[in-house]
């Protein structure tokens, strides 16, 4: 078996079907269907279903997964490293949820480039904490930063800080006009904590999954939604959004999830940058 084997039984897998693996590895369609028999040659086993409605893994499928992503992963870590630029000596990928990069780690990563020159890193923004975290057991990703991931064998979860949502509004008033509040989706905990707070709103009239750049929103119309703090802060100091007195803060944690195997220096630096931009938030 080969990574390219490998990385095609990946396509499969996520696509369900072999004409879109075809298109995200970009080979034809009759390449996949060979590398896959080739594959399943080689295991003895059938690793999908084939049927009108694409391909499904089998369980053999499902555990070969594992093995899968560790080839794949092990490859490319092996050909970036090989490809650092000169004075560098270790490659960070990371990923996180669009309003942790927005006054977070937007702001870690000028700390790194002033403290740790020789890592270079290559940074992503993705929506999904389930996505992160499959990228970060595919190997696509060395660290991600996300709210209350769930725990995976072989992944430590460590948190960083504590997120505090408040509810803001750039209306007259300190108050909340129903038919003016704009519903933010900031993931299933989010949802959970204000059904329960706000029956009222369990259809409101505006709902927003564009994360903190829903700020905007708010300054170009009269309304009123929940927003990190650290985010809605330097509004707040300017007077541009007030903050709606009597309403309830919902907190999260928020965690860096990254494999057992993770170089403990590497992380002690990263961590170190972290640890000085949570502290420098309001």
């Amino acid at each position: 078996m080969d990574v390219l084997q490998a990385r095609t039984f990946l396509a499969v897998l996520e696509t369900g079907s072999f004409l879109a693996a075809a298109e995200k590895v970009n080979v034809a369609q009759s390449t996949v269907s060979a590398r896959i028999k080739a594959l399943e040659d080689q295991l003895g086993q059938p690793l999908f279903k084939r049927g009108k409605s694409g391909a499904s893994a089998t369980q053999t499928g499902q555990d070969f997964a594992r093995h899968a992503a560790a080839i794949v992963r092990l490859w490319d870590q092996a050909r970036l490293s090989l490809a650092l630029p000169e004075g560098q000596k270790a490659l960070l990928r990371i990923g996180g949820q669009p309003s942790l990069w927005d006054g977070f780690l937007l702001a870690w990563l000028p700390w790194m480039r002033e403290n740790a020159p020789e890592i270079a890193v290559r940074a992503q923004m993705m929506v999904s904490s389930q996505h992160l975290m499959q990228n970060l057991l595919d190997g696509l990703f060395d660290m991600v930063v996300l709210y209350r991931p769930s725990a995976r064998p072989g992944i430590v979860l460590k948190q960083i800080f504590e997120e505090q949502l408040i509810m803001v509004t750039s209306e007259p008033a300190e108050t909340m006009d129903d038919q003016r509040y704009a519903y933010v989706d900031w993931g299933p905990e989010f949802q959970a904590d204000h059904a329960l707070n706000f029956p009222q709103l369990s259809t409101p009239n505006l709902t927003l999954n564009v994360g903190s750049l829903g700020i905007s929103f708010l300054l170009g119309s009269q309304a009123s939604g929940y927003f990190p703090r650290r985010i809605a802060a330097p509004y707040l100091a300017r007077g541009e959004l007030r903050h709606v007195a009597n309403t309830p803060v919902f907190t999260y944690p928020v965690y860096a999830a990254f494999t057992e195997d993770t170089d403990p220096g590497l992380l002690a630096t990263i961590f170190a940058g972290f640890s000085t931009v949570a502290a420098q938030k309001p």
